[in-house]
């Protein structure tokens, strides 16, 4: 069983572990798998276990304030991977901490089609489940990584669903952050940091040294939650619908989450379709305006849905993986776009598998700025249910 990035920095602090072993260990199982996999475009092996040797130097006690100095190393000699090859700057908090950045992961090569499957150093990146399958994008190395057990955490960033989607697809826990809460070089403000992981935990870790937000020890359980299906105009396949409604039925009997009717307004939620308007956000010279009609319509019923529930509930994504040709007119982020152009921050988690052996996801969305309760409710159902 891999370790945790939970585990391996705590072994690492402790002196249990070297870094420098865990971050070759790391490159083994990448050398290995990665002809396969294509989920890296880059690995850095030299400038890796040079800096997995610094972390080591920094613990073994050769300075002054050592006890301050492995507080300061929450990620010591945890292995991650960056998405694309100009992440690094996004990971300079991870490094800070102690992380040791083992590569670049894959993301749509040019001229790539909306699909967004990932193209990596040997060919296109395929999802580790099957590989006749697309793992999503565009995080689509950083979710195969984490997901074959090559990393424990992987960067991502998240302009439409290009970390909640692969994570849905590839089977492991991926959060897109609030908007505006962490740096981003996007204009729009539609694409925003986020993080693939192995579980909340770690997923946790991430926000604690990104945020500077101390890690959550407990939630108030059960959180009060609605469920939407397809949030009123996304027209999704019934398999996904199925395994996330069982997901959510898990939720309630581990008592984790307790569903709610709304009492204002009696309807099921129903936004307006985001597509048109993220686009038009996205298109230079498109007129905004009824992009800001859609955004400030959508905010609305939002802030009633969360005026009465703490979080919202929804498949990530609308289909199983698609193969790799893609799956023609269907789009992967019909239900995910929407909290890109709220800015609401969401977390995928996984909900088990469809009949085709690939995994599926549970969207959780929360208000703004409630980063906290979405691992908070992630890591309560990882301990009571299992990953």
């Amino acid at each position: 069983m891999a370790l945790s990035a939970g585990e391996i920095a705590a072994g690492v602090r402790a002196r249990e572990l070297r870094a420098v072993d865990v971050v070759a260990a790391a490159l083994e199982r990448i050398e290995r798998a990665d002809p396969e996999l294509c989920a890296f475009v880059e690995v850095w092996r030299e400038d890796a276990l040079r800096r997995a040797g610094e972390v080591d130097a920094l613990l073994e006690g050769r300075a002054a304030d050592v006890t301050r100095k492995r507080e300061a190393l929450p990620l010591a000699g945890v292995p991650i991977a960056v998405k694309g090859r100009h992440g690094l700057r996004a990971a300079a908090p991870l490094l800070a901490a102690g992380g040791v950045a083992v590569g670049a992961t894959s993301v749509p090569g040019p001229g790539t089609p909306w699909q967004t499957w990932g193209l990596g150093a040997r060919g296109r990146t395929v999802n580790p489940w099957r590989a006749d399958r697309t793992p999503g994008g565009s995080s689509a190395g950083a979710a195969v990584a984490v997901a074959a057990g090559l990393v424990p955490l992987a960067t991502g960033s998240d302009g439409a669903g290009s970390v909640r989607i692969p994570a849905a697809w590839c089977g492991v826990t991926g959060l897109k952050s609030t908007a505006g809460r962490l740096p981003s070089a996007d204009r729009t403000g539609l694409a925003v940091p986020g993080v693939l992981a192995r579980s909340a935990s770690d997923a946790a870790s991430w926000w604690h040294v990104v945020s500077d937000e101390p890690v959550p020890t407990g939630t108030r359980l059960p959180v009060t939650a609605v469920w939407s299906s397809d949030l009123g105009f996304a027209g999704p396949d019934p398999e996904p619908v199925a395994l996330a409604r069982a997901a959510v039925e898990r939720l309630v009997a581990a008592g984790v989450v307790r569903l709610v009717r709304l009492v204002r307004p009696r309807v099921p939620l129903r936004l307006s379709d985001p597509g048109p308007a993220w686009l038009a956000l996205r298109t230079p010279g498109a007129d905004p305006g009824e992009a800001h009609r859609v955004r400030a319509e959508n905010d609305r019923r939002l802030a009633g849905l969360f005026a009465e529930a703490e979080l919202l509930l929804t498949p990530t994504t609308p289909t199983p993986p698609h193969g790799h040709d893609g799956p023609g007119d269907r789009y992967s982020t019909s239900l995910t776009w929407a909290f890109n152009l709220s800015g609401h921050p969401a977390l995928s988690l996984p909900a088990g598998f469809g009949g085709d052996g690939c995994p599926a996801g549970l969207q959780l969305v929360a208000p703004h700025g409630q980063e906290a309760l979405l691992l908070g409710v992630a890591r309560e159902a990882e301990l009571r249910i299992g990953s």
